[in-house]
């Protein structure tokens, strides 16, 4: 439709549906054409015309190839809610497709294509057989990709009636275009079959590289994907191939060039002579730099896919690494990528380069940037021995210019330098400790810890520093905790004075105790029996030679790799992941069982960048793998009655440990949500809802096995989340037989791998067993199973804090459904789920109920509920330093009232 045609959106008539029948059933040509117009401009903004449906199809019967087009368009649309009157039109299709216009012939089987009805679909069939042997290529072309939508909806009768053979035949077509669209409709049909259908022979082979000279950019695309399949014969055969494919590098489209290296790259492996080989690199070099003078987002989609080949083959751009540093106007996400494929490229003959660029980024003023630049420091220092001292001397200059993330930052990747090259860089630990008061990060404070911990021996004052950190260890987050703790124990082990003896009692009672981790308690209950049994012993097992870190800059395994090389320019060489992490086909890929459970880093879940491709580099947290191999489920520990201390420390006239075995009871009732049906679990389904269950957040799981075999070894793994939440200690599930059901509930820990960005209730679960592929699904994190315990505040605290909280930080959001029936049972009800009742008041005929919760991390939130007893609708206004939760809380609101 032209630009002319918005009228036919705008009509208000009532009698709107006779009025388009009386006008389609119009004597005159251009009345009929209009009203067809009518119909279709209803149709698109969503009204139901379904009822004009045999008065639409009497229009077909037209020789104007526009209002053809429109009718077919109302067709498609409509075809599969009224399948019987479809019929109908069939007879027209088949006399289209022996119009004498070939327009209309390709235009009568493209639409009978998209039609996905069953009784339409044996009447294609003698069609789609003559339009692919037309004598027009517009049409054979067309009728290619039919057979594909065909296989689609009805795989036997394309294999039946020979429509495959046919398909094969326009291989050897003598146009390109023709040729190009067999390629991509075989290459589909091969997609969702599991059996072999195209393979690419030498005689096709040849009719495949002469057409590629000279399709269109698309279909060339489609024949180099088809291409990259061939398993070249020898090395002649290889090189043969190239020199054929090199041209395409020199296109303009970039699809086309990355579908061109990857194609070279594959055939490289068979090429034996390194001089071709070297010739190769050089000439793949200029075109992956001109893509880096594209527009952002297809530098980002080049950069990801560059990132892959350097980890293959780093010499192609070893001497190009001045077009990856950062521009000041590249966008953040370009950036990172950069910083990435830097670190990669960096070598002895181009370091001191780089480190200029990286210092230069430290000062930017994007933080994450600026981490990520600091942290690239360190890691060309573990990569590059003899840059070490001066990447380590940059990184001193940077704490030196007292930026507090700066210096976190360097502390975190000094650490890993000390653990590379253990006694070489020690005598910077004094400058390290001058910044001890500025750690307020996580990751940071126990780098510090840790090196404290490791060199205490070295350190005059280490028990007094260290004890600067045990006033806060309760509040402190797991990692922290757990770094205190073993950094205690060296200590102790290398000082035995008196002032570690006391602190040591300190730590081991505050982890034992005071806590509800499940690792920080076990770790501790080892050193303590430890420490008390052989304490030779212990210093063996805590003070052990460490292995050396190595360089983690290519961190694909090469398998993985290969795989991720062979699908370059698709998403999964975006993702950094296989397609079948994320795409589900018909056709399932049955996984062997020797293959391993996927770390973070790789299949697995990992950080997402700034930009819409979550598949960037760092390594998700996970629930050990290996003690999830044992077959026997050891209960998880949950707080437990604590003896005395004598008894702790093995005292009790017996040497054995103590370990609380008493596992939270597994609630009966509501049923949990399904998330992983059956059908889509090849057999097993799995449900599952975060519970709280006496002040501790549960995964509580339901797994069935439908299948016919049994399943064991359960793992799971939790993506990045605004909580960071993450298992706390292994599935336990025993072995599933088929039929039988498990119940578990897993603890859960808070802030162990958060993700960036606004608040979202997005949790993302990988779980994986020993006979299946990793299945992935999605749940909610209702926001109220994480209100703490101490979230009631005193009126007059709760007064000063709403005042004291700018208007900015007020949200609100109207439930118009909900009735209160009672005052008092919802504040009952509230308060069974930690939101506190303060007070109460009448403003006109309306209560007003004033109450407070806490999230985690002591986020406090005021509430004000505004409603009139027993009629519908309700206010909900909240205030909180952290308005961007407001979101999450109102569904959790709402939960609870509808509950």
């Amino acid at each position: 439709m032209s630009g002319h045609d918005s009228k036919y959106f705008s009509t208000t008539k009532k009698g709107e549906i006779p009025e388009l029948k009386e006008e389609l059933n119009s004597q005159y040509k251009d009345k009929r054409k209009d009203a067809v117009k009518k119909v279709i401009a209803a149709m698109t903004v969503g009204k139901d015309v379904s009822s004009l449906f045999t008065d639409v199809v009497n229009c077909m019967q037209t020789e104007n190839l526009e209002l053809k087009k429109l009718v077919y368009l109302y067709l498609i649309n409509y075809a599969k809610s009224q399948p019987d009157l479809a019929i109908l039109a069939v007879n027209t299709f088949v006399k289209d497709s022996q119009d004498p216009n070939p327009l209309i012939r390709a235009l009568a089987v493209r639409t009978m294509g998209c039609i996905r009805v069953d009784k339409i679909t044996e009447y294609l069939c003698d069609p789609l057989q003559r339009c692919l042997k037309d004598d027009d290529p517009y049409v054979r072309k067309t009728a290619a990709i039919c057979v594909a939508k065909l296989y689609d909806i009805n795989a036997e009768l394309v294999e039946d009636r020979g429509f495959l053979d046919a398909l094969k035949d326009l291989i050897s077509d003598n146009n390109p275009m023709v040729v190009a669209n067999a390629v991509a409709a075989l290459a589909e049909i091969q997609e969702n079959s599991s059996r072999p259908i195209f393979e690419i022979t030498s005689h096709t082979l040849s009719k495949l590289l002469t057409a590629l000279n000279e399709c269109t950019e698309w279909g060339q695309v489609f024949i180099l994907d088809a291409l990259s399949k061939y398993k070249a014969v020898d090395a002649r055969d290889a090189e043969n191939i190239v020199e054929r494919v090199t041209p395409r590098l020199q296109h303009a489209n970039c699809a086309v060039v990355l579908s061109a290296v990857k194609m070279i790259l594959l055939q490289m492996e068979m090429i034996t002579s390194t001089d071709v080989v070297r010739n190769l690199c050089k000439k793949m070099a200029p075109p992956l730099v001109t893509l880096l003078s594209a527009e952002p987002e297809i530098q980002y989609v080049a950069l990801r896919n560059i990132n892959l080949i350097v980890q293959k083959r780093p010499t192609i751009l070893a001497h190009e690494i001045k077009v990856f540093f950062c521009k000041y106007n590249d966008p953040i996400y370009v950036k990172m990528e950069k910083l990435e494929i830097m670190i990669k490229l960096a070598s002895d003959r181009n370091i001191d380069q780089v480190l200029l660029e990286f210092k230069e980024y430290a000062t930017e003023v994007d933080v994450d940037f600026v981490r990520k630049a600091v942290r690239a420091i360190g890691r060309c220092a573990i990569k590059l021995e003899r840059a070490a001292e001066r990447c380590i001397s940059v990184l001193l200059e940077l704490i030196k210019i007292k930026v507090n993330y700066v210096v976190q930052e360097a502390i975190i990747v000094i650490k890993d330098i000390f653990r590379r090259y253990p006694n070489t860089y020690e005598s910077i630990i004094a400058t390290l400790c001058e910044s001890l008061d500025t750690l307020d990060e996580p990751e940071a404070k126990a780098s510090m810890i840790w090196i404290i911990g490791e060199y205490a021996e070295r350190i005059d004052n280490a028990d007094e520093l260290l004890e600067s950190f045990l006033e806060t260890f309760p509040e402190e987050p797991p990692q922290v905790q757990l770094q205190l703790l073993t950094a205690t124990v060296k200590l102790f082990l290398k000082k035995p004075t008196e002032g570690p003896q006391q602190m040591i009692q300190v730590v081991l009672n505050n982890a034992t105790v005071e806590t509800d981790n499940p690792d920080l308690r076990d770790r501790a209950y080892i050193y303590w029996r430890l420490l008390s049994t052989d304490p030779e012993a212990a210093k063996d097992v805590v003070l052990a030679e460490k292995p050396v870190i190595s360089d983690d800059s290519n961190q694909l395994e090469p398998t993985l790799l290969d795989e991720l090389l062979a699908n370059i320019a698709t998403l999964s060489s975006v993702y950094h992941k296989p397609p079948d992490t994320f795409v589900t086909r018909v056709k399932t890929i049955q996984r062997t069982e020797e293959e391993e459970y996927p770390d973070g880093s790789e299949t697995g879940y990992s950080e997402s960048p700034s930009h819409v491709a979550p598949g960037a580099s760092s390594p998700a947290t996970t629930s050990n793998p290996q003690s999830a191999t044992a077959r026997q489920p050891a209960a998880a520990p949950a707080p437990a009655p604590v003896p005395d201390l004598l008894d702790l420390m093995g005292m009790d006239g017996n040497n054995s440990a103590i370990v609380p075995t008493d596992q939270p009871p597994t609630p009966a009732s509501p049923p949990l949500p399904i998330l992983l049906p059956a059908h889509t679990g090849q057999g097993l389904q799995i449900s599952a809802q975060l519970v709280s269950k006496d002040g501790q957040v549960f995964y509580s799981m339901l797994f069935e096995n439908n299948s016919q075999v049994p399943l064991d070894g359960f793992m799971i793994q939790f993506n990045k989340n605004t909580f960071g939440l993450a298992a706390g200690g292994p599935l336990q599930v025993p072995q599933l037989q088929p039929g039988a059901s498990a119940s578990t509930l897993l603890p859960m820990v808070l802030f162990q791998n958060m993700s960036p960005g606004p608040p979202s209730s997005l949790l993302q679960v990988a779980v994986k067993n020993n006979q299946q592929p990793v299945w992935y699904f999605s749940d909610k994190i209702p926001l109220q199973v994480l209100f703490t315990g101490d979230g009631r505040m005193e009126r007059s605290s709760f007064l000063e804090t709403w005042k004291s909280l700018p208007d900015s930080n007020e949200v609100s959001k109207e439930f118009p459904a909900i009735v209160l029936n009672s005052i008092d049972a919802t504040i009952e009800r509230l308060g069974s789920s930690n939101v506190f009742f303060i007070a109460k008041r009448k403003h006109s005929n309306q209560d007003v109920l004033y109450l407070s919760a806490k999230i985690p991390q002591a986020i406090p939130i005021l509430i004000e509920i505004t409603a009139a007893i027993g009629a519908p609708g309700l206010k909900c206004a909240i205030k909180t330093p952290n308005p961007e939760i407001a979101p999450l809380f109102f569904e959790a609101i709402e939960t609870l009232f509808r509950s």
